[in-house]
């Protein structure tokens, strides 16, 4: 081989050595500090709900809403928290609802929200994803009670 194809092997390999890095570095960063798109969605405002939908669901809506959500799998196992209606983070930073310290979770992993008597799960950018049963979360989906929720090595179900 000449000297100069070496060189040119040499040369691309280099490049495809800077660009793992590259990617590497921006997996760790969006890790570390969410990204871009779940800081956007946090930040965009939400519009009014309307007048009809702020009212009160009805009464077999309420009855069979969940109330609970349970931690059945992962370090946080048996960890109850009552559903509210106020949104659920979960993920691996200090100011989340359900702090998992699991290496498979970011550190804003997904949300749980109530929305028309329902809970609604949404992954927000997270590297490894969010799973509702057997289906990986791609939009925010409703939590039926019983269905597993799982985060990593946790699994979370809502329960009545």
């Amino acid at each position: 081989m000449s000297p100069f194809t070496l060189t040119l092997i040499k040369l691309a390999f280099l490049a495809v050595l800077w660009l793992f890095v590259i990617a590497a570095v921006g997996v760790i960063r969006a890790d570390m500090f969410g990204s871009k798109a779940a800081t956007r969605a946090a930040q965009q405002p939400r519009p009014p709900k309307p007048a009809k939908a702020a009212a009160k669901p009805p009464r077999a809506a309420q009855r069979s809403a969940p109330h609970q959500m349970v931690v059945v799998q992962g370090e946080r196992a048996g960890t109850v928290i009552d559903l509210t209606g106020v949104p659920i983070t979960i993920g691996r930073a200090n100011d989340s609802t359900l702090v998992v310290t699991d290496d498979y979770a970011s550190s804003r992993h997904a949300r749980l929200f109530a929305q028309d008597g329902q809970w609604i799960v949404e992954d927000l950018g997270s590297t490894n994803g969010t799973y509702l049963g057997r289906t990986k979360v791609t939009r925010p989906m409703p939590v039926p009670p019983g269905v597993p929720v799982r985060i990593g090595k946790t699994v979370i179900e809502l329960r009545k």
